[in-house]
């Protein structure tokens, strides 16, 4: 589904966008998100920013894994504890 989004831009800017969608015989619209498009490409490319790294940071701790695993069951069992009493 498309959706509206209103902008300021210079009238060079506009200017650039209908000329060439007359000349590329296209739409506006689809210059502009060919432009962003190629745009958001060139961005990654520079960045080469690893999506993965970022949105799993919990693979990387620092802790070791065993002695968290020990500390999460000795936490649980106290809490256990107190609450046969």
């Amino acid at each position: 589904m498309d959706r509206i989004l209103s902008l300021r831009v210079s009238e060079a800017t506009a200017g650039q966008v209908t000329a060439l969608a007359r000349r590329l015989k296209a739409s506006k619209k689809r210059v502009i998100e060919s432009a962003v498009s190629r745009y958001a490409a060139e961005v990654e490319a520079e960045t080469r920013r690893d999506v993965f790294e970022e949105t799993c940071g919990a693979w990387s701790r620092e802790e070791d894994p065993g002695l968290l695993t020990e500390e999460s069951r000795k936490a649980f069992r106290e809490s256990m504890e107190k609450r046969q009493s």
